[in-house]
């Protein structure tokens, strides 16, 4: 039976060697990535697919590049577009594959970028800043978006503010693209949100706390008129819960929608969650040191055996293999150089 093959993308900075995103032929049986090529884009930070699976999107200095994914894997730009304003941080699509949606961590702005058919990214339909005052004054006293995402069901786009400490619920006009508030989830002051993903059935948003360094779980509901977010849990996500110069970096649901990954800087440790899929509640598994700098992004390769730790300061990848069971993680052979490597993307190829 023909097994199915991977790549991975590695966003980087290039403001050293580097000069963009690293593309990686992906071995799930032995769990090693090797470098394929690097695709030239100033500065990507954060990656994202188009709805069909056809494209890659990027942060770039420029504002978003879009790349046509080949059949092998491959990439071939197409076009970049500004989206005037500070470069962003965090992007998403809508299921329509119409809109793509930008997250602002500087200016605290969500904008939104028509998409063409033919791939080709087109002009600004709408960019609104957030306001407001955070409690944090020495770092988190402005809005920062650090995260844009649309619910499972379509409805509704949040974006979460690290700043202001609270999660702004958009509607998106299907036609113009044009964003409404319509309602606020307040977390807790001085947390500082980072991330939301959604379980896989679309139930539960998991919300991680930089600041806090916890996940906040939520009961999801969009069948009524008004977004419904109830809050279940909340769960530590470091080994020592005073270390206060700890901070969550990363946060990903397994392909299977099993396991929660995220990681914390400071501490440099990786934590594995199972998810109860009744309730939607996380149990912990592990949280260990992965002897690293900043582990910035991780992720597993499809088999959920092997785990990828992008250590942004550090400049390289690590990898392990998980032991649910025993609740260890074991180092899997050396790590692999990639400077200031930013994020990680694993994508099935056609061929």
């Amino acid at each position: 039976m023909k097994q199915d093959k991977y790549v991975a993308y590695v966003g980087t900075y290039t403001n050293g060697s580097s000069i963009g995103i690293h593309v990686f032929d992906v071995d799930v049986e032995h769990g090693r990535l090797t470098e394929r090529n690097v695709v030239p884009v100033h500065n990507a930070s954060y990656l994202t697919k188009s709805t069909n699976g056809k494209y890659l999107y990027s942060i770039a200095d420029e504002g978003v590049e879009v790349l046509a994914i080949e059949k092998n894997g491959d990439l071939t730009p197409i076009n970049k577009v500004s989206i005037d304003g500070m470069r962003g941080c965090y992007l998403s699509t809508d299921e329509s594959g119409k809109f793509l949606f930008v997250g602002g961590y500087h200016d605290g702005k969500v904008t939104v970028v028509h998409t063409h058919r033919d791939g080709r990214l087109g002009s600004v339909l709408d960019g609104v800043f957030h306001k407001g005052l955070g409690s944090v004054a020495e770092r988190n006293f402005r809005p920062h978006v650090s995260c844009v995402i649309p619910t499972p069901d379509g409805k509704y786009l949040c974006a979460v503010d690290n700043g202001v400490d609270h999660v702004k619920i958009y509607k998106v006009n299907p036609t113009s693209g044009r964003l409404t508030l319509f309602d606020i989830l307040h977390c807790k002051l001085e947390s500082g949100p980072r991330l939301l993903c959604f379980s896989k059935d679309g139930r539960f948003a998991y919300i991680n706390h930089e600041l806090t360094n916890t996940i906040t779980v939520y009961r999801y509901d969009g069948t009524g008129r008004s977004p419904e977010f109830e809050k279940i849990q909340e769960i530590s996500t470091v080994l020592d819960e005073e270390e206060v110069s700890s901070a969550c970096c990363a946060m990903k649901i397994s392909p299977s929608g099993k396991y929660l990954y995220c990681s914390s800087a400071g501490e440099n440790t990786a934590g594995v969650f199972a998810i109860d899929p009744e309730n939607g509640t996380l149990s912990r598994i592990l949280i260990l040191p992965i002897s690293g700098g900043y582990p910035k992004d991780v992720d597993v390769l499809p088999d959920e055996k092997t785990m990828v730790v992008l250590c942004h300061e550090s400049n390289y990848m690590r990898f392990f293999t998980i032991d649910y069971e025993k609740g260890t993680l074991i180092m899997k052979g050396k790590q692999l150089y990639v400077e200031t490597p930013n994020c990680i993307l694993i994508s099935r190829t056609e061929e």
